[in-house]
């Protein structure tokens, strides 16, 4: 898979991991303007985590707009809708999806009301992640735009981190400098 230069990071994927889940039991909403599409997208969040959990391909992937972006965990992880689905449907298939609960979000919403970002803290497989993007209202419906999952890392262990990932991720840097 290539990797694009502008390909946003830290990235990696959370489909490999399984699990059932649940909505989320504590979640922090910032009051900017319009707490009613502020609920409705922390609804929709919670909605769009649970069909991850019970595998419902279908729902998940309705919860995206058509010409979204996944950004995964691993650097190479920069995906239109249709190349996620793809990779994706296997996991799918066979049931061994993954679990995320939230367990803390903010949202903030945009002036106009029809365009909103969101971080959150995730209670994963992998421990702690961070999921974040933006959110667009199209029909009256909030749709996933851009999602960014990301590992989390201690600034305490943030050098062993980095010594683990370093031959692996120096040949990326490698490759994207040379383009």
């Amino acid at each position: 898979m290539k990797v694009g230069v502008n390909s946003a990071g830290i990235v990696g994927l959370m489909l490999f991991l399984f699990g059932c889940g649940q909505l989320a039991k504590t979640s922090t909403v910032k009051q900017n303007s319009d707490s009613a599409s502020q609920n409705q997208i922390g609804a929709m969040l919670d909605s769009f985590n649970v069909a991850a959990a019970k595998a419902d391909y279908d729902r998940y992937f309705s919860f995206f707009a058509d010409d979204a972006i996944f950004i995964g965990t691993d650097a190479t992880e920069h995906w239109d809708k249709q190349r996620y689905m793809l990779w994706a449907k296997p996991y799918f298939d066979k049931k061994r999806t993954w679990s995320f609960t939230s367990i803390q979000r903010h949202i903030y919403m945009g002036k106009a009301g029809d365009i909103a970002w969101f971080d959150e803290l995730l209670n994963t497989q992998m421990k702690i992640c961070r999921g974040s993007g933006v959110v667009v209202r199209q029909g009256g419906i909030w749709k996933v735009q851009q999602y960014v999952l990301s590992m989390t890392v201690p600034n305490s262990q943030t050098k062993k981190v980095v010594e683990q990932k370093a031959v692996e991720e120096d040949a990326i840097i490698k490759e994207l400098i040379s383009r």
